[in-house]
């Protein structure tokens, strides 16, 4: 290192700005959805910023390293054609990522297919690698879309996605072993009962969403959106600004 080197700054890592709204992917898992649907919740640590001690699904905040991590299979459409709309700029993969990851952090469960990473993989996901999977998004299913009112400690706009556990996840449903510590109490609860835990406002709407449609496994035909931005805070209905077709040309 030369003198010049000594003297030149460090480069520091970009800070994040956690009060403004990030992009973030929330997991909805059923299992026994066809017969006795359960859905996958931990509860959050009484410490947390973020809705302490609440019982939540799995997910978290899109980093910036989602958009460069390859995905064996993408969200489909017309999930991708609705994540796009009244968004700027093209999501669905980072989306897709973010879901991916969260899922395996927050509760050691799969979403992959088996397969060897191309070089690599980045510390975040060593331990995903190192089960001999590559990360998978085909199986989401979006459902669901709000943004955290103005005047909370973190804001998100959220993206709820569910996925057909039995089917598309690629672990044991009961191992939670390689789950990190963000979410205690994991548990698959009885979704008719879900909604008598310690929840936030929002997951108890979104569970009353997923509940009608529990036992029907194709993407609804317009997503629900709360758009808290500002002093307006709208709902409306997602229904796509492109189809299949048009997406793929």
């Amino acid at each position: 290192m030369t003198s010049a080197d000594k003297s030149a700054p460090m480069a520091q890592p970009i800070a994040i700005d956690k009060s403004k709204v990030r992009n973030a992917a929330t997991v909805i898992a059923l299992r026994d959805r066809a017969t006795a649907p359960k859905v996958l919740m931990g509860q959050r640590g009484a410490s947390a910023v973020f809705m302490p001690n609440k019982f939540v699904f799995p997910g978290g905040a899109v980093d910036v390293e989602d958009a460069d991590i390859p995905l064996v299979g993408s969200i489909p459409d017309p999930c991708a054609s609705r994540l796009v709309e009244d968004c700027d700029g093209d999501v669905v993969h980072a989306l897709g990522v973010a879901a991916v990851r969260e899922l395996w952090e927050e509760t050691g469960l799969i979403l992959g297919q088996r397969g060897e990473w191309a070089g690599t993989p980045p510390a975040d996901w060593e331990t995903f690698a190192a089960t001999g999977h590559v990360p998978d998004a085909s199986a989401l299913r979006f459902v669901f879309r709000a943004i955290t009112p103005p005047g909370r400690p973190r804001r998100f706009d959220a993206r709820f996605f569910v996925v057909d556990a039995d089917q598309d996840v690629a672990s044991d449903l009961d191992d939670f072993d390689a789950a990190c510590d963000e979410l205690s109490a994991l548990q698959w609860i009885p979704l008719e009962e879900a909604r008598s835990f310690d929840l936030p406002f929002i997951t108890e709407v979104v569970l009353a969403e997923v509940q009608q449609r529990a036992a029907d496994p194709r993407p609804p035909l317009s997503v629900p959106f709360f758009a808290n931005d500002g002093e307006s805070r709208a709902f409306r209905r997602l229904r796509g600004l492109v189809n299949a077709e048009t997406r793929g040309g």
